[in-house]
Order: C-alpha cells, then sequence, then structure tokens
C-alpha cells in the first residue's frame, strides 16, 4: 500500500471518526433545558397564508424565557423573526396590519411596508386584544386603579424622614394571586382604542372585574363580553353574557343562570353568540359545554350534549354554518369542528406544547377566512411547535424549533399503558417513560410520578421533567386518575367530597400494572408529585410502606389552614368538603395527609416555592415538623423567589428535579437483572 493511499485512509477514518462524534447522541441533560424553545399563541393570517406566533426560549444569563414574535408562511417558509414581546398578537381583519402588546403598550406593524407604531401610552397593561371588523378600532382590557381603603389616614412624615410605608387595609374577598403576590386595586375595564392612535374610551364601567376578551358584532356597534357584575363576593364561580355600545352606554344582560357564561363568538351574520357554559350544581368538576344562543339572549340552546367533554375557545366558520372549537380527550387536546346540530368532527389532535416541564396541555389554535387553521402541537419526543391543517384536509407541521438540539439527545421512549383500577375496575391511562438504552433484561428502580390539580390531565406531549428523572435510570409512570379532567363529567367528579379518596386505588394499581411487565425492581419504587399531585404523595406514604422514598411537592397536608389561607381559598368549600371548616371541619381533617402523620415510615422531602401561595409554605412545614418529631427522615427544600410554579425560571426546574433524583438516589439499591 503506498504512502499516498495510507494518507487517503486515514483522512478518511478521521472524517468518518469526526462524523460519529457529531451524531453522537446523548440521553436528556438538566442544562438542555435551556436549549428549549416552543410555540404558542399562533395566529393564521384571515387568507391563511402566514402565521404569527410567540416564539419561547430561554435565556440563560437571565434564567427566564425569552419571548418573541415571529412569522411564518402556511407553507413553512420564509421563517423570521418580527418584534420582541409576542403578548396577545392578533390580525386585522382584512391581513394587512398586526397589533401586539409589548412594555406595557398595543403597537402596531404594517406587513406591506415593515413599518411600526406604539399607539398608546397607558399606565397599565393591556390584555386581550381584539380588532373591529372594519379594521379601524381595537377593543382590550386594562386595569382602572383605585385607592386602597383606609381607617384613618397615615401621620404625615417631617420633610426628609424615612418612615416605613403606611399601613395598607385589606377588605377585598380576592386580594393575591399566586405567581402575582398582592393585586392591585382597581377593576379591569374593556376599552376601545383607534388605529390611528389617541386616547382609549372606556366602555364598560362599575365596580365589577371585565378580564376576558369582548367580541364585537359584525356592524362593529356593539360588543359582548362576560363578567360577574352580581355584587356578590361568594358568587364566584358565576358569570353572564353582556353586550355594551362600542361607544359606551347602557349594560345589558343576555344571560341569567347560576355558572359561568364565558368566551363569546358572535356569528358573521350577527344573528347568534356561541359560548361556553354549565350550570353550576356546585360540584367538584363539571363539564362546559358549547351553547348557541340569539343575540338578544333568547333561543339558549347546547350543542355538544352529545360530547362528554369539555370545551373551550368557540371560533364560528365564515360562512356561519359550523364552530371551530378545542377540547382534551384521553389525556389528547384537539381542534374540532361542529355543526348547529352537534356533528363533532376532530380536525388536529396533540394541540399543545407551552407546559415544558411537565405534560400537560396548554395550547391554542386559530382560523382563516377559508376554514384553514393554526395551532401549536406537542409530542412526547417534541416540544410545542406550529402546525397547520385544512378541515378534512392533512395536518403539518410547519416549523423546527427543537430539531438541532433533539437531533443530539436520545430521549425516553414513551409507551402509554391501560390498567383497571383495584377499587371498582375502572379503567385507568397512564404513560410509562423508558431510560434511553432501555434494556427489558434488566430491572428498573420506578418513579410514580402525580399530576396537579387533580381536576387537570396528563398527556402524550413532551415533559422534560420526565425526561430528566428517565435519564438518571428511572422508569417513570405517569397517570391519569379518578378526578382528571378528558374522560367524561362523571368520570372528573369522582373526587367530590373523597378527595384524596380511591385515587390512591388508581395510581396503586397502575404501580403494579408496570411491575408486572417484568422489568421493574418491586424493592425499588419512589414517588413524587407536585400539588395534588404533592397531596396525594403525603397521603400514600400515611397509607402503605410501599415506597423506598417519597418526595411531596407543594402538597397541601392540612385542608383547614390551606382553605383559610391560600390565594384561592374560597374555591373548596362545598364543592370540594361539605360546609365550611368551622361548621363541619371532621371532612377537612379526615382528608388532610397530616391526619396520617402518625403512620408515615417513608423517607419524605417537601419540595415548595418560598413565594407559593397556593399552598402556601407552612403546609409543607407542617408535615415536615411532624415527620421531624416522629425521627423520620425528611427536609424541607425551599425555592427561593418561586411561586406555585416552580418551572417558570429554567434553573429552578432544574433544581427541582435533581433534587428529587438525589433524595431518590440516597435510597435507592443497585439494580438487578432477570
Amino acid at each position: 500500500m503506498s504512502i499516498a493511499t495510507r494518507s487517503i485512509l486515514f483522512a478518511a477514518a478521521l472524517a468518518a471518526s469526526a462524523a460519529s462524534v457529531a451524531l453522537a447522541r446523548t440521553p436528556f441533560q438538566p442544562m438542555d433545558v435551556f436549549q428549549l424553545e416552543f410555540a404558542a399563541d399562533p395566529q393564521i393570517s384571515p387568507d391563511g397564508s402566514q402565521v404569527v406566533y410567540v416564539r419561547t426560549s430561554m435565556d440563560i444569563m437571565r434564567d427566564r424565557p425569552r419571548r418573541e414574535l415571529w412569522i411564518v408562511n402556511a407553507d413553512g417558509t420564509g421563517h423570521r423573526r418580527l418584534a420582541d414581546g409576542g403578548g396577545g398578537a392578533r390580525w386585522s381583519p382584512d391581513g394587512t396590519r398586526i397589533a401586539w402588546t409589548a412594555g406595557g403598550q398595543i403597537h402596531l406593524r404594517w406587513m406591506d411596508t415593515g413599518e411600526t407604531a406604539t399607539l398608546t401610552q397607558l399606565l397599565e397593561s393591556p390584555s386581550g386584544l381584539r380588532w373591529s371588523p372594519d379594521g379601524e378600532r381595537i377593543a382590550f382590557n386594562m386595569l382602572v386603579p383605585s385607592p386602597p381603603p383606609q381607617l384613618v389616614a397615615p401621620p404625615k412624615p417631617p420633610p426628609g424622614a424615612d418612615w416605613a410605608d403606611p399601613p395598607i387595609m385589606e377588605d377585598r374577598f380576592r386580594s393575591r394571586q399566586d405567581g402575582v403576590g398582592y393585586l392591585d386595586f382597581g377593576y379591569r375595564h374593556i376599552f376601545v382604542l383607534s388605529v390611528d392612535g389617541g386616547t382609549p374610551t372606556q366602555v364598560t364601567t362599575g365596580d365589577f372585574q371585565h378580564g376576558s376578551p369582548a367580541a364585537w358584532t359584525p356592524d362593529g356597534e356593539q360588543l359582548v363580553f362576560s363578567s360577574n357584575r352580581s355584587g356578590n363576593d361568594l358568587d364566584y364561580r358565576n358569570s353572564e353574557l353582556y353586550i355594551v355600545p362600542a361607544a359606551g352606554g347602557e349594560i345589558r344582560a343576555l344571560t341569567d343562570r347560576a355558572g359561568p357564561d364565558r368566551s363569546p363568538a358572535v356569528s358573521p351574520d350577527g344573528a347568534r353568540i356561541a359560548f361556553v357554559s354549565y350550570e353550576d350544581l356546585v360540584r367538584t368538576y363539571q363539564v362546559s359545554r358549547l351553547e348557541v344562543m340569539n343575540l338578544d339572549g333568547s333561543g339558549r340552546e347546547v350543542v355538544t350534549r352529545g360530547l362528554d367533554r369539555s370545551v373551550s375557545s368557540p371560533v364560528w366558520s365564515d360562512d356561519g354554518r359550523h364552530i371551530y372549537f378545542q377540547y382534551d380527550d384521553e389525556g389528547n387536546s384537539r381542534v374540532a369542528f361542529t355543526t348547529l346540530d352537534g356533528e363533532v368532527e376532530v380536525l388536529g389532535r396533540s394541540l399543545g406544547g407551552t407546559s415544558y416541564g411537565r405534560p400537560y396541555g396548554g395550547g391554542s389554535f386559530s382560523v382563516a377566512n377559508d376554514g384553514t387553521f393554526a395551532f401549536n402541537q406537542s409530542r412526547p419526543d417534541s416540544p410545542g411547535e406550529v402546525a397547520v391543517g385544512e378541515p378534512r384536509g392533512e395536518v403539518r407541521q410547519i416549523t423546527s424549533l427543537n430539531a438541532d438540539l433533539l437531533a443530539q439527545k436520545t430521549l425516553g421512549e414513551v409507551e402509554e399503558i391501560w390498567w383497571d383500577s383495584s377499587f371498582d375496575g375502572r379503567p385507568v391511562q397512564g404513560w410509562i417513560v423508558k431510560p434511553p438504552g432501555f434494556d427489558p433484561g434488566r430491572k428498573y428502580p420506578l418513579i410514580l410520578e402525580i399530576h396537579g390539580g387533580p381536576i387537570s390531565n396528563y398527556g402524550d406531549r413532551f415533559s422534560a421533567e420526565m425526561q430528566l428523572m428517565a435519564a438518571a435510570g428511572y422508569v417513570v409512570l405517569y397517570s391519569n386518575p379518578r378526578g382528571s379532567t378528558s374522560y367524561g363529567e362523571e368520570f372528573g367528579d369522582l373526587l367530590y367530597r373523597n378527595y384524596p379518596g380511591n385515587d390512591y386505588d388508581d395510581v396503586i394499581s397502575g404501580v403494579d400494572a408496570v411491575i408486572a411487565r417484568g422489568y421493574v425492581d418491586e424493592d425499588n419504587l419512589f414517588v413524587t408529585g407536585g400539588s395534588a399531585g404533592g397531596i396525594l404523595t403525603a397521603w400514600i406514604v400515611g397509607k402503605t410502606d410501599r415506597f423506598r422514598a417519597a418526595v411531596s411537592q407543594k402538597p397541601v397536608v392540612n385542608w383547614i389552614s390551606k382553605t383559610l389561607t391560600a390565594d384561592n381559598w374560597y374555591g373548596y368549600y362545598f364543592s370540594r368538603y361539605e360546609g365550611l371548616p368551622w361548621e363541619n371541619p371532621e371532612p377537612y381533617w379526615k382528608f388532610s395527609p397530616l391526619s396520617l402523620a402518625g403512620n408515615v415510615t417513608t423517607p419524605t422531602l417537601i419540595l415548595t416555592g418560598e413565594e407559593d401561595l397556593r399552598t402556601p409554605l407552612s403546609e409543607s412545614y407542617q408535615l415536615f415538623h411532624a415527620l421531624r418529631f416522629r425521627g423520620i427522615d425528611t427536609g424541607v427544600v425551599r425555592l427561593p423567589g418561586a411561586s406555585h410554579d416552580m418551572s417558570r425560571r429554567p434553573s429552578q426546574l432544574i433544581a427541582k428535579i435533581a433534587n428529587i433524583v438525589a433524595w431518590f438516589d440516597r435510597y435507592r439499591t443497585q439494580p438487578t437483572t432477570n
């Protein structure tokens, strides 16, 4: 062999080696969270040719999501950035302009020239932008501040003195919100702004909240909106539909029934209103159905009576013969439309992808004049991307925001599983995430991961947290036990006055179903979950010593203290437990995991955000103190600055999973072979 030949072969070998290194895949790792991107709020142009959406990436230096407006042609070409911010971008009816919010102001872009203008000089942040049919005005929602109440005027400090801030009196029914803190004093109202700029006109009045976007009538003369204007704070679940002149004036109620009437959409001919509603029977879960009525509120009828699923976001077709909407079915979010006779047809599946931490839903869609629709789509191996579909046609993904990252990663395979509950034989759905490089000849430790809510659902969606646990060598089981949505009203309401209850049997039966597959080490079972999942985790360790270790994330352990201290304190009386805590304390204590603390032998870590107002940190410390007093291996991990959503900052999501895995690794024994 000549020297030249050997040189050629050596160069080829080096090239092959370099290519092998370049193509080498590694499991999903904690710092990969900063490389994730997802699409949200896709808005298709009226002619169906382009989609504007919010592209979210992770700013590694600021440790926060970064949101920008991007645009892409419906065939996937012409993908480019439009602007910073990206709140609520909406196309003008003729498709020549886009309005959006950024920096607390409303901005406008002319699509032919690319010129932009800031239309407002607002002191409060606007939301819910909606164009008038003629494209000359924009309706939006905004807070109108009011002074806080005072019993007495505070003393006036002398000039140059450094006094404490004056006292703040609180007499509101709802004064705090998780992730926000104390709410500003005032009421949100509907405004109308000329697209030429200037001063917006306040349309609604009164000491009532008007936080939902309004719908224009086709003639541009009136606005239909949802609000609770009853003046009764205890009537917090109720809302009605109202109509008001777009220039302001008399506000007329169109509905009058106990329960929420919301999300109005006016038909193209202006004759009817589609909306979402249910009659409130004061239960834990009730299905929201699509209804239609005349513009004056008469002729009310249910359209989706035959669909035992909650629907949302109605949009009329351009010819007024169909109504588009979205709903969840067996853990999968869908875009559908229905005739006015209730004939439902699914158009697109796997809507979602904005919840990148855990496999929740969280998606939206929009519809062009010709019926072409856009939505954000997620699969277990892909965070949210933009997809476009046509009625009775194909759906195609038109962005690939994570292709570069995922080409270098080996994700854990996600497999659907069903089993029968040991309690009553009801079928329960779940998903198994297997470690990358899964070997069925090995025995793996198992993590049971339980969703929050419990009125919510997991599904076949991407989850950074599940992938990180699987990459650490664990088989992960997540499921939708009774009380979960997307399986109908009866299934979702099974925890009424029984929570935690037989959802315990559902998830334990799921563990048994996975063990029966032969690749799980029964001596290495672990359990965790957040919010409602943290509650059920704390309940489980009080019921069984089967798990080697547990991590209860942001739990409620005492229903009496929870219902009197949380930001949503009022949401549990009657619909969850019978009566009020001081009138009937027995069920509140009976279903509190703290009542079982004397039974716990499982090493249990508690993990909560320091600024969590939904399941306050005091709940975690109650359980910690009880277990610490009993000598059970325990601890509290606090995430400084974190609210109930501990994944708002990527580093906190990473830290959360790292602590969970470290706690489990402390008690995990070495895997065995079959």
